[in-house]
């Protein structure tokens, strides 16, 4: 294992304004006594709040801060691969930048690493989110393992810390359905959890409404499985046998002389029933196709449309030509 060289530390930011300079002041008080050069890498998901305005004071104050402002809102987890792509340090820290994850707890992950690990991801031992939040995480772990056959801990979030080996395999990774912790549990180095303490949000409110949080779930259900593709299949081939099981019980009670008892409303019924599932299947199918369709217009990921400095080495970028 190397020795602690330089590190960077990589905050998305949308609607942070009010924490990002009590952020900084913690990160640097942490991150001290470590005897690092730390990088402070604070990425502008086009917060509609002055963020920006507040990065910028913050790097012309301190030349460690490197501001990336991106052109339009892409998303926290497509944020926090810009930053990555730009980071230069031997060591990443990525976590979130509303104070949830807590600056003091760098050094708890820096420990775990030196015994040997390439992933360090901090576990939340007692969550601090709302009921609803805490509630749709555990079922979306549920249907998560169900439906992809991999299990994930509701406890865990984007809070990490990276070797720049794992940095420069991620870099590698360009899907646009992009998730930071299942990328780095799909990638397999080796890796440790620490138990780390959430505090509760004290600077405003949660930007993930109940429909993004089921939009990503969704998004990364397809994106890391195609057992829907499976299950859409399997019943498939239910209703089929069901259907051919029914036709040989009329048959056979045509020949055997029983009257079948005429069902106008059960007919219309298993019409719409089955039909519904055709088109769910049809809808399954033409996400997976949606996904592909995505992936092959070789858009970039994100675009930058300010920096406050050019990285004092040129970004690190992906081995892939597609940006």
């Amino acid at each position: 294992m190397k020795s602690l060289q330089t590190l960077s530390i990589i905050v998305p930011l949308y609607r942070c304004s009010s924490s990002i300079e009590e952020l900084y002041r913690r990160l640097d008080a942490a991150v001290s006594p470590l005897g690092i050069e730390p990088e402070f890498v604070f990425v502008n998901d086009a917060s509609p709040e002055n963020d920006w305005e507040i990065v910028c004071k913050l790097a012309s104050r301190d030349k460690r801060v490197h501001g990336i402002n991106l052109s339009r809102n892409f998303g926290q987890h497509t944020a926090i691969t810009a930053g990555i792509d730009e980071a230069s340090g031997d060591w990443l820290v990525v976590m979130d930048g509303d104070l949830q994850d807590q600056p003091e707890e760098i050094p708890h992950l820096f420990a775990k690493a030196l015994e040997g690990y390439d992933i360090v991801q901090a576990r939340r031992a007692l969550r601090q989110d709302g009921f609803f939040k805490r509630l749709g995480s555990r079922l979306f772990a549920t249907v998560f393992a169900l439906l992809s056959g991999r299990t994930i801990d509701n406890a865990i979030g984007n809070f990490s810390l990276i070797s720049a080996p794992v940095a420069a395999e991620f870099r590698r990774i360009r899907e646009r359905n992009r998730s930071y912790p299942q990328f780095l549990q799909w990638l397999g180095f080796k890796t440790a959890c620490v138990d780390v303490h959430h505090a509760a949000r004290t600077h405003g409110t949660s930007s993930y409404t109940i429909r993004k949080l089921i939009r990503f779930a969704l998004a990364n259900i397809f994106a890391f499985s195609n057992r829907p593709l499976v299950f859409s299949i399997g019943i498939g081939f239910f209703f089929s046998g069901f259907s051919f099981a029914y036709g040989l019980y009329v048959i056979i009670s045509h020949f055997l002389g029983n009257t079948v008892p005429p069902g106008w409303t059960t007919i219309v019924a298993s019409i719409f029933f089955v039909g519904g599932i055709i088109l769910a299947v049809i809808g399954i199918t033409g996400i997976y196709l949606g996904q592909v369709f995505d992936e092959v217009k070789g858009r970039p990921l994100y675009v930058i449309s300010r920096r406050t400095r050019q990285p004092s080495r040129p970004p690190n970028k992906p081995s892939s030509s597609r940006r």
